[in-house]
């Protein structure tokens, strides 16, 4: 896989500038962060036409979830 050098950057100038990858992002769309001289990571910047809406029967299953497992902090919150 072939990939312009103006979007690669090393694990350790992501975690020191990550305002400057942001920065590569909106310049080139990706940058792929390397670790150990192998291509690790691809940052890209997500789109509006990118999301997923969830479906109402998910949210639904995550909400009762959630509910279930802070059944007492909402207990306590409900007083």
């Amino acid at each position: 896989m072939l990939f312009p050098t103006n979007n690669l950057v090393t694990t350790e100038e992501a975690q020191q500038d990550f305002a400057k990858i942001t920065r590569i992002v909106d310049e080139c769309g990706s940058v792929v962060i390397y670790k150990n001289n192998v291509p690790c990571y691809i940052l890209t910047e997500l789109g509006q036409d990118d999301l997923i809406p969830a479906e109402d029967g998910e949210v639904m299953q995550v909400s009762a979830r959630l509910m279930e497992q802070n059944k007492e902090a909402y207990e306590v919150l409900a007083q």
